[in-house]
């Protein structure tokens, strides 16, 4: 089983990591491969909406420069993922934004991809807007046919400086717990996902 989180906060060493590396952790206990992929703090591009994803049906964004199609390419195979952001103004980063414009148009245009994956959302706050960014993240997923698990609660935790988030002991509860669920939820599908090899159908269509 593979996962990949993806965050999408600029700061290195930041809550938001914290909160997906507490998450890999506990997929890692589970036997999972996982992949860590930072695209915050660097130049990633929004959506322009060109169409080109879906005249060349490739699983690519023309806007490939920024490593989009890398870090998509690794989506599409993936058994998990896990999208974490800061809440900037009460929502996602740019460059979070960006990823999810991107993934849910490229996806589509190749015939839903990433359907029947499970996908969730990592918010880190200092105080409020959680919901907002946590939701922003969660109408791509669904958008996407992905399949949202939950956990004892929803998935942030509280802290303004590096390192913050630790104190939150409740937060970083939900995280191993959101751990568990997605092992117990992707394992569950898989069976069902690999029964559609030569069509790429699943469940979910």
């Amino acid at each position: 089983m593979y996962a990949i989180a993806i965050n999408g906060s600029p700061r290195n060493g930041g809550n938001t990591e914290i909160l997906l590396n507490t998450v890999i952790k506990g997929l890692n206990n589970n036997g999972w491969e996982t992949e860590y992929v930072r695209i915050g703090g660097k130049p990633f591009r929004g959506c322009m909406a060109c169409g080109s994803c879906f005249k060349t049906k490739d699983l690519k964004c023309a806007l490939g420069a920024d490593g989009f199609n890398d870090i998509f390419e690794k989506m599409a195979k993936a058994d998990a993922v896990i999208i974490g952001s800061p809440t900037y103004f009460a929502d996602v980063t740019a460059e979070t934004k960006g990823l999810l414009d991107r993934m849910g148009y490229v996806s589509m245009a190749n015939g839903n991809v990433l359907k029947g994956k499970v996908g969730t959302a990592v918010v880190a706050v200092r105080r409020g807007g959680a919901i907002h960014a946590f939701d922003t993240i969660n109408h791509t997923l669904h958008l996407s046919r992905m399949l949202v698990p939950g956990s004892t609660y929803w998935n942030f935790a509280f802290g303004r400086g590096k390192g913050e988030v630790s104190e939150d002991a409740e937060g970083i509860a939900n995280m191993a717990h959101l751990a568990e669920v997605i092992d117990w939820l992707a394992k569950a599908v898989k069976p069902v996902m690999d029964s559609y090899p030569e069509t790429g159908k699943s469940c979910a269509e």
